[in-house]
């Protein structure tokens, strides 16, 4: 999901050559020496970006045909979805509240792992999720999907 913060390349403003600016090409440019100056937090987008091409390269998710988004909560900010095989993802885009036991339907029943989270340290996070967990999901299934499992989904803050 790190292609959405496209104005993370920009952290200025984004502005094309028009006749306003004498058709200037100074704001209308990616600025990719960003991650390098370890006193911006670009670095951290940088690494995320960098694991989550990782993680397609070993899981070929992106080229899946599965994908089903199970929830899509307003109020809590959480979106959880299907993609690949057996990899589901779950988002806490919430700016104040985390959620502990938040209850994710899932397609296959079995024993998940998280495998990467942005409270890494190396992403800027605070290393507060425990990959050593194993969930196991339950015996119901919840939000049209035939099984369950229950996950800590923490808010992010910057340090």
């Amino acid at each position: 999901m790190n292609f959405i913060g496209n104005e993370f390349g920009h952290p200025e403003w984004l502005d094309f050559p028009r006749a306003g600016n004498d058709n200037s090409f100074h704001y209308a440019r990616r600025q990719f020496n960003l991650p390098d100056n370890k006193l911006l937090r670009y670095q951290h987008l940088n690494n995320f970006d960098g694991a989550m091409h990782h993680l397609e390269e070993k899981e070929h998710w992106l080229n899946s045909s599965h994908q089903w988004i199970s929830t899509k909560h307003q109020d809590d900010k959480i979106v959880v979805f299907e993609r690949g095989e057996g990899l589901v993802w779950a988002f806490n885009f919430h700016g104040t509240k985390s959620f502990d036991g938040y209850k994710i339907g899932v397609l296959w029943k079995g024993k998940y792992q998280v495998i990467l989270s942005s409270d890494d340290s190396e992403f800027g996070g605070h290393n507060r999720v425990d990959k050593s967990v194993v969930h196991e999901t339950g015996g119901e299934g919840y939000n049209g999907r035939p099984a369950s499992l229950q996950v800590t989904l923490l808010f992010f803050s910057f340090r």
